[in-house]
């Protein structure tokens, strides 16, 4: 081992605190931030101003929804753009899709994928990153756009009502861990079978039992997901929307025109490791076997903007990637550029560029959310409303203002109706993607 010889000893620290007290405001800062922490003391004072919650191109939408506590904003967010064309059209302003339905078959579906990684994988040593990168998580609740895209195609969709939230689905923390222990045992056991040369056969009956298994902590936790309901849907001008018996994808063929295949991911992550207009996918990032595989456009943030101009302009909601945790006021629903100003507080530099940001760990795409409308000055954006899915209680009922700082610097993914791709950006879209690591900052 090397040993380490720069230590902090008396001399430095006694400099520390000589430079520290010749500022007196040093005395002042101190106390305040003590006092009310970090992120208030340095609050930029104009960003309710700012932050004015009002747009001059907005998407008609109804009343937000609540994940609680649960990783799943990309299937709220998912949901949130499909319910506002049904909800638009059949006059139901606060209608809402239940995120439960699709959340069951997403966990059933993610370890049934997870079996067939470990199997795919079980040659490499348990020390191998991917490996690691496995069993290190190996069914949390989180997801991407195509998750939701590939469950709506493989299960339809129902109404709130037809599958409610459960106390389980509102707090998945007792069910991750339960459920973790038990895919990570059975991995296990896969790789043990591979290594014994357990026939495909033997193989394949284990997995399905192990699944079995799943689908009881499923059902314990979450319910039943029905095969078929009742549709009865009062509209808000007091008309009956009725069938006495149809399938949650029969649901989704009569009551949606809005087609999930007709819809791309694009990101904008400006590393030097990565090129634009690439399109990338990631190593191990899918939910449904079988599914389509989850890939990305990288574009300029320019073009990303342009696009979400275009698409709110016809009334549609996007879907968009975020790193939510920066420069966010989660109660007053404040997502604005350097909107805690400590640096100029401490006298430090912490400031980094978006491409550094992902090479090294501090930027991360933490959250969904929707993008339901968009200020224009002079054509230009200066701030954009978002729904986002954490209850009433947040921001302006549940909806959040964005500088347009924040667009660029915490917008990474946005999902866009491929008719407002040019013909080049869906040629390049539908090329082979660059697959990248699990672990990968764009994941």
């Amino acid at each position: 081992m090397i040993e380490l010889t720069k230590e902090i000893n008396k001399e430095i620290l006694a400099d520390f605190n000589k430079n520290l007290n010749q500022d007196a405001t040093n005395n002042v800062l101190k106390n305040s931030v003590a006092q009310v922490g970090i992120f208030k003391a340095s609050e930029n004072p104009e960003a309710k101003t700012i932050l004015n919650p009002s747009f001059n191109v907005t998407v008609d939408t109804g009343k937000v929804s609540n994940q609680k506590h649960s990783g799943r904003c990309w299937l709220f967010s998912a949901l949130n753009t499909l319910r506002t064309e049904f909800a638009v059209k059949n006059n139901l302003k606060d209608f809402e899709l239940s995120q439960n339905y699709l959340s069951f078959w997403d966990r059933l579906e993610k370890a049934n994928n997870f079996y067939q990684d470990i199997l795919r994988t079980a040659d490499l040593p348990v020390e191998d990153r991917t490996v690691n990168y496995l069993f290190a998580g190996p069914n949390g609740d989180g997801g991407y756009w195509q998750f939701a895209a590939n469950l709506i195609k493989k299960y339809g969709v129902v109404p709130n009502y037809v599958m409610p939230e459960t106390a389980v689905s509102d707090n998945t923390t007792e069910f991750d861990d339960v459920l973790g222990k038990l895919l990570r045992k059975n991995g296990i056991e896969l790789r043990k079978m591979k290594a014994d040369k357990a026939s495909e056969d033997q193989i394949d009956q284990r997995v399905q039992a192990m699944l079995a298994e799943v689908y009881k902590l499923c059902v314990y936790s979450f319910g039943v997901p029905p095969t078929e309901f009742e549709l009865s849907l009062h509209t808000d001008n007091d008309k009956l929307i009725e069938e006495s018996k149809i399938t949650p994808k029969e649901f989704l063929k009569r009551y949606f025109t809005m087609n999930v295949d007709n819809y791309a991911d694009v990101i904008n992550s400006p590393q030097e490791s990565k090129k634009y207009h690439q399109v990338y996918a990631i190593d191990t990032a899918e939910n449904v076997v079988g599914g389509d595989t989850t890939k990305f456009l990288n574009l300029p943030m320019e073009r990303l903007q342009e696009l979400a101009i275009e698409q709110l302009k016809s009334n549609s909601p996007i879907w968009f990637g975020n790193d939510v945790l920066e420069d966010s006021d989660r109660k007053k629903g404040y997502l604005m550029g350097n909107l805690y100003q400590y640096d100029k507080m401490f006298g430090i530099d912490s400031q980094m560029d978006k491409g550094v940001r992902l090479d090294y760990q501090q930027a991360h795409l933490s959250h969904a959310m929707t993008i339901t409308g968009v200020n224009l000055v002079n054509g230009q954006p200066n701030r954009w409303k978002v729904e986002n899915s954490w209850g009433e209680d947040v921001g302006v009922d549940g909806y959040f203002v964005m500088d347009q700082k924040w667009f660029e610097d915490y917008v990474y993914d946005l999902v866009i109706d491929k008719k407002y791709l040019t013909k080049e950006e869906l040629a390049e879209y539908e090329q082979e993607p660059v697959v990248l690591p699990a672990w990968d900052p764009i994941a």
